[in-house]
């Protein structure tokens, strides 16, 4: 059964840092780019970061570029979401998503299975 499972969420401090974790089981990670998406109270979903199958491609949403980094290991089927310097706008639910190519779609459309969400609080 196709799984993606979040981890590392919690209540941080401003100018703090959190370690997500999207473990994937019931299908091999090294063919699909995973997303990163988050969505705040009363907000749309928003897209934050993706990486491709390789690794070798990633991007970044404009508000967390230089303090957001994504990483994979596909040996351990997980991919990572290092987030430093964490601003309380950086508040909401982060979700994992599969992609449906090895590549990062450009659009949500393109991602096939999602991860029931990490909660991450940013608040001194």
């Amino acid at each position: 059964q196709l799984q993606l499972v979040e981890s590392g969420g919690g209540l941080v401090q401003p100018g703090g840092s959190l370690r997500l974790s999207c473990s994937a089981s019931g299908f091999t990670l090294d063919y699909y780019a995973i997303g990163w998406f988050r969505q705040a109270p009363g907000k749309e979903r928003e897209g934050v970061s993706c990486i491709s199958s390789s690794g070798g491609s990633t991007n970044y949403v404009d508000s967390v570029k230089g303090r957001f980094t994504i990483s994979r290991d596909n040996a351990k089927n997980t991919v990572y979401l290092q987030m430093n310097s964490l601003k309380p706008e950086d508040t909401a639910v982060y979700y994992c998503a599969r992609s449906t190519y090895y590549y990062c779609p450009g659009s949500s459309g393109g991602f096939g299975a999602w991860g029931q969400g990490t909660q991450v609080t940013v608040s001194s």
